[in-house]
């Protein structure tokens, strides 16, 4: 399979890139191990417009400026002081639009990412919650800002990357709705900018 080229995620619709994340696979390489999961759950933020984005109003911070690079660049912020979040930019440089990528199936590298989340065997909700996908993975918040495309070339930890895959995610089986934990956003709260596959 191949790495997902910057021209996927230099597109202007990011409520059209979350949709077709799904049934992508994400790769890291932290240490030399190399672990990955099936994106199975998204949430699309459209930038300067969006109340629920941490870029609403044109909003530039030390932590949000990565936000506004081109598409393809990890946005990974610190949630309650616990959890990283794995967000991927996407449109324009310019343009702070991002899709946070709320879930995973694993995939390449389990016993590791066993180890990582202290559990014993995989269950059905391993890799269901944006803390647990940055967990499994290996992904800390200390990797925003890194390039997700042009990773091959570089044989260097860290590495965070996303490839297509022969997988095709039938419309029928996408579920969209409000996204989660963004009541203080007014109207925008109830957007249907979230998308999973169903059964997941």
């Amino acid at each position: 399979m191949s790495v997902l080229p910057r021209t996927f995620f230099t597109r202007s619709d990011v409520v059209q890139i979350a949709r077709e994340l799904l049934g992508k696979q994400l790769f890291t390489r932290m240490g030399g191990i190399i672990t990955s999961g099936i994106i199975c759950e998204t949430e699309a933020y459209a930038g300067t417009t969006d109340k629920a984005s941490h870029a609403y109003g044109g909003r530039r911070t030390k932590r949000t400026e990565v936000m506004y690079a081109p598409g393809g660049t990890a946005y990974v912020y610190l949630c309650y002081g616990i959890h990283s979040l794995f967000n991927i930019v996407t449109n324009m440089e310019g343009v702070p639009h991002a899709v946070l990528v709320r879930g995973i199936i694993p995939g390449q590298g389990t016993e590791t990412m066993l180890q990582r989340a202290r559990k014993a065997k995989i269950s059905g909700d391993l890799g269901t919650g944006p803390g647990k996908v940055s967990a499994l993975l290996g992904i800390h918040y200390s990797h925003s800002g890194l390039d997700l495309v042009d990773v091959h070339g570089n044989p260097d930890d860290p590495a965070i990357w996303t490839e297509d895959t022969e997988i095709t995610v039938h419309p029928g089986n996408i579920l969209s709705g409000p996204r989660v934990g963004v009541n203080y956003a007014g109207e925008d709260a109830l957007l249907p900018y979230r998308f999973r596959i169903s059964g997941i």
